[in-house]
């Protein structure tokens, strides 16, 4: 005898039971969407494609392929925290923590220039920030952890599977993915930041499975970058160590 969803004990890594979706017996769609025939692939193309139109239409297409096809909401990290403020807090201070590791530390020993030459135009320039904090807060923190930790995490681990070697597998892959969609408009030294910051967000969604902590950390993360190229302090920031 199968229970309902409503007979289900509350897990601290499961959405609250309002928020479970138990799928329809006969919704071929839904099966299809979630499976890897050519339904599903063609809904992972059209979503992986869907910033190449405007972001963040990706992670917005993520949200209604969930839905439609009836995958819980926490198999994209999709968990509501236990304390919304501690989530925000930890997040906020990790994100400027790991800016300022990677500008100071990490990205001077790979060889990187000071000046992100890509973004060095928002040095003083007012006028181009409100589209820049949409870019950081939406595009970035709610759009691309979407994507790349919620979505291809849950692909993959159909795919892999849920073992530790596959979850490794995972990390290595959507770090990669992470870091090549960075060149178009940073080269290398962007390939090599968003490599290394991928692995970082995406070994911590690997353990925890849970993504709002996650938006917050990247969306201060690029905020804090901004930050810096606006007052210019980029090469100060990269030298602070290695003079």
């Amino acid at each position: 005898m199968t229970r309902e969803a409503s007979d289900l004990p509350d897990h601290p890594f499961m959405p609250p039971v309002e928020e479970r979706v138990v799928p329809p017996a006969d919704d071929r769609v839904a099966a299809d969407l979630r499976g890897f025939g050519p339904l599903g692939l063609f809904a992972i193309l059209v979503i992986l494609a869907g910033n190449g139109i405007v972001a963040p239409l990706s992670a917005i297409l993520v949200l209604l392929w969930t839905r439609r096809s009836h995958t819980p909401w926490r198999e994209i990290g999709y968990v509501r925290p236990r304390s919304w403020a501690r989530s925000l807090a930890v997040g906020v201070t990790f994100g400027i923590a790991l800016k300022f590791l990677m500008k100071a530390v990490v990205m001077p020993l790979l060889g990187a220039d000071p000046i992100n030459q890509a973004y060095h135009y928002l040095a003083g320039n007012t006028a181009a920030l409100p589209a820049m904090l949409f870019a950081v807060t939406v595009g970035a923190g709610f759009g691309e952890e979407t994507v790349f930790r919620g979505y291809l995490f849950e692909r993959l681990d159909k795919l892999f599977g849920q073992s530790a070697a596959a979850k490794t597998a995972i990390v290595l892959l959507t770090s990669a993915l992470f870091g090549l969609v960075h060149y178009p408009d940073q080269g290398l030294t962007g390939v090599q930041q968003a490599m290394i910051v991928g692995l970082a967000f995406g070994t911590i969604f690997a353990v925890t499975g849970r993504i709002f902590m996650l938006m917050c950390a990247h969306a201060a993360f690029d905020l804090t970058a901004l930050a810096i190229i606006y007052w210019n302090l980029e090469a100060d920031v990269a030298r602070l160590l290695f003079k």
